[in-house]
């Protein structure tokens, strides 16, 4: 006698494993206890130092282009006292004391200010970066 054969079974696929390593990048990232802006609004020790950081800086840009121009603005009276010949010069119908005294100083003014506001923008915009680290 013989023996039917073995019904057919599907032979089993080998199982495939797969590791997940990644970080959860899509998570938002924790923010630290204590941020800058939260010790300024609370009128800590650290925010105190923070704004008296900033208002240094300010105070010494501040100081520092007033005295340039004002330094500027005021050489030149002793400019025309040492060297006479200069004020007999004309520029435009003006004597060249006068004309800039009058005509020179405005753009000189001007480009004191904008230089004074792109350079505490610039110190405002670091002194945000600095404190919103996390």
């Amino acid at each position: 006698m013989t023996t039917p054969p073995p019904p057919h079974r599907p032979v089993p696929k080998p199982t495939q494993r797969v590791v997940v390593t990644s970080p959860r990048t899509r998570a938002p990232r924790a923010r630290r206890p204590y941020s800058g802006t939260r010790e300024i609004n609370e009128q800590s020790e650290l925010g105190a130092v923070y704004m008296r950081s900033l208002i240094k800086a300010q105070r010494r840009l501040g100081l520092s282009v007033c005295l340039v121009a004002c330094g500027a603005l005021g050489l030149l009276p002793l400019l025309f006292a040492i060297e006479p010949e200069l004020g007999r010069f004309r520029v435009l119908g003006l004597g060249l004391p006068w004309f800039l005294l009058c005509v020179a100083t405005c753009p000189m003014l001007l480009l004191a200010g904008w230089f004074y506001v792109r350079q505490a923008e610039r110190s405002e915009r670091e002194f945000a970066e600095l404190v919103e680290r996390p």
